[in-house]
């Protein structure tokens, strides 16, 4: 019976989300794009376009990410004809001024990026294609395994692969992460695109990510997951959507994979850091407004036992954007997770921004946040960019600084800088994060800011101060190199106090409403740096090693050192 409830719970947000789409939306369909995989190469080229450029193109709001193909590849082209202004067709006389320095390196990743995308791409694409197929059938173009483009069907299929091998200093056991897979894309009838993917992965990773899953009861990035030998971990992971366009100016999503709103390293608004989800969302563009709908359907916390239905919460999240002048971008946002179990309210499908007062008619029982971001590219070299986020905020207890429980916010700071000290494709980005104890935790157990036992934002939770340090180096179009240092304290909650570290803890086990500061409780010191030294074998085959040093309080030191091979899949990160 519950089971039979759930579903056709279930079938009723879908339907109901369906004609809410085609209520608001004229019933005609345009080209439709597939999105951008997590952890692709071409995002870090975009955030070099874009700042090269200096100013914000309509086609790019790179603050919702994955990124759109078809708005991808229509940036990158516009950047393509002002790097190359003598033989540019697709500019103005009053864009000539916007000429851009491309490196030999960014022509380089331009051309691939428009291999990996080339569906959407307008060009000669005689290039794309391989010197020498296999069997007439396989790798006829460079960048895909099987590629199928006649009118009205579109397919690409690759192989996703990552075998990695390493060692931990103090540990006799060797490391490893093998993931085997399969990923495909494509549109039928230029209306209905699809993409999937589907890996095996087997992994042991260093012993913080062993304590990690054991404190969690979760592999981060993913969900379920089996023992698998001494010490590892057996996973499956398949993500996949569907999209279309109701108009020329609205995308329409609905898929299980994650998302990603912000500009920096971290998020403290959506992060992809967590396990995916299954989505419905809904992405207007048009003028300078960039304005996207989400609703998720999220697990709140478990402990598996056995073959049982696990529980469900829902979220919806709204995020719109503004291109306020040329060169600044402004946001807002909104998300709710609703604060009971395995029940959708469909008065959060209202898709205008302003959830506050939804929640409130429904007698408040859900945990609201709010936020505000912003972008700022300067003198072609450095964008500035930042999130404020509210979950609650009484600002005559701010003025006192008496560290009031219900203080709860946190916010991001960052810079990037491109062809550092005038030297070629070195980009440096810093960034600090600071979130306030009780940020994203709630009155009950199941509206917390969580899902499938991860975090949703920030993979710390709250309590923490930050900082990063990024380094990525571009010296051959072939090479690169990828540096990374992230220092942070954080005050976790004792046996006998919740001092709002952790999201999962109901912020009323807290015993006192006052003095209440980041770092409080038990005070721990993380300093996590790495490095990657990388070669692309062929187009998104890489071959890599890279170091890892970690020193935690309480813990002895951890240095990593590992070698593998990469194909057409994101690399492993321990970033905690």
């Amino acid at each position: 019976m519950k089971i039979n409830l759930l579903l056709a719970n279930y079938m009723q947000v879908i339907k109901t989300a369906v004609c809410l789409t085609l209520f608001f939306c004229p019933v005609i369909i345009f080209a439709q794009t597939t999105y951008l995989p997590e952890g692709s190469k071409e995002y870090h080229l975009m955030d070099r376009l874009e700042i090269k450029q200096g100013y914000l193109h309509e086609f790019n709001f790179s603050t919702l990410k994955p990124y759109s193909r078809r708005s991808m590849v229509q940036e990158a082209e516009y950047a393509d004809s002002i790097g190359n202004l003598d033989h540019s067709s697709l500019i103005e006389d009053d864009d000539k001024n916007r000429e851009i320095n491309l490196t030999a390196v960014d022509k380089y990743n331009l051309h691939s990026l428009f291999m990996g995308s080339s569906e959407w791409y307008s060009g000669s694409k005689e290039s794309f294609l391989s010197k020498k197929s296999l069997w007439n059938t396989f790798y006829v173009t460079k960048p895909n395994l099987l590629e199928v483009d006649i009118p009205d069907f579109y397919l690409a299929v690759n192989p996703v692969i990552e075998f990695k091998a390493g060692t931990e200093s103090g540990n006799d056991e060797s490391l490893y992460y093998n993931k085997r897979g399969v990923t495909l894309r494509g549109r039928i009838a230029n209306k209905i695109g699809f993409s999937s993917t589907i890996t095996d992965n087997q992994e042991r990773g260093p012993s913080f990510y062993q304590r990690r899953v054991a404190d969690y009861n979760a592999v981060p990035g993913v969900g379920f997951y089996k023992n698998f030998k001494t010490n590892g971990y057996d996973y499956f992971d398949g993500r996949g959507y569907f999209t279309f366009n109701v108009t020329k100016y609205i995308d329409v999503q609905f898929g299980y994979d994650k998302n990603f709103i912000g500009n920096g390293y971290r998020s403290l608004f959506l992060s992809d850091d967590g396990n995916s989800y299954l989505f419905l969302k809904l992405n207007t563009k048009i003028w300078k407004f960039d304005y996207q709908n989400l609703f998720m359907e999220l697990m709140p916390q478990f402990v598996k036992d056995g073959d049982n239905l696990l529980d469900r919460k829902y979220a919806a999240m709204h995020h719109l954007s503004m291109n306020v002048t040329r060169w600044l971008n402004l946001g807002l946002f909104e998300g709710i997770i609703f604060g009971r179990v395995n029940h959708f309210d469909f008065e959060y499908l209202n898709p205008i921004i302003f959830l506050r007062h939804i929640e409130g008619t429904v007698g408040s029982p859900d945990n609201a946040l709010a936020g505000f971001d912003f972008k700022a590219n300067v003198a072609k070299k450095f964008q500035f960019y930042g999130q404020l986020l509210l979950d609650e905020l009484l600002v005559h207890e701010i003025v006192t600084n008496s560290g009031y429980w219900a203080n709860k916010f946190g916010y991001q700071l960052g810079v990037k800088y491109i062809d550092a000290f005038k030297i070629k494709n070195l980009d440096l980005q810093l960034e600090t994060d600071r979130v306030r104890p009780f940020t994203y935790s709630h009155n009950d157990s199941v509206a917390n800011y969580t899902h499938y036992n991860q975090m949703l934002a920030h993979p710390l939770g709250a309590n923490f101060q930050e900082i990063i340090g990024v380094l990525k180096y571009q010296p051959a179009p072939k090479w690169s190199i990828d540096a990374r240092a992230i220092y942070y304290f954080q005050g976790l909650d004792s046996a006998a106090e919740n001092f709002g570290s952790n999201p999962f803890q109901l912020y009323t086990t807290r015993t006192k409403d006052y003095g209440y500061y980041v770092g409080d409780g038990k005070r721990v010191n993380c300093a996590n740096l790495s490095m990657t030294l990388g070669y692309e074998i062929k187009e998104n085959l890489f071959l890599e090693g890279s170091a890892l040093f970690r020193k935690y309080t309480g813990y002895p030191n951890v240095s990593m050192f590992n070698l593998g091979i990469r194909w057409n899949a994101a690399r492993r990160d321990y970033n905690y």
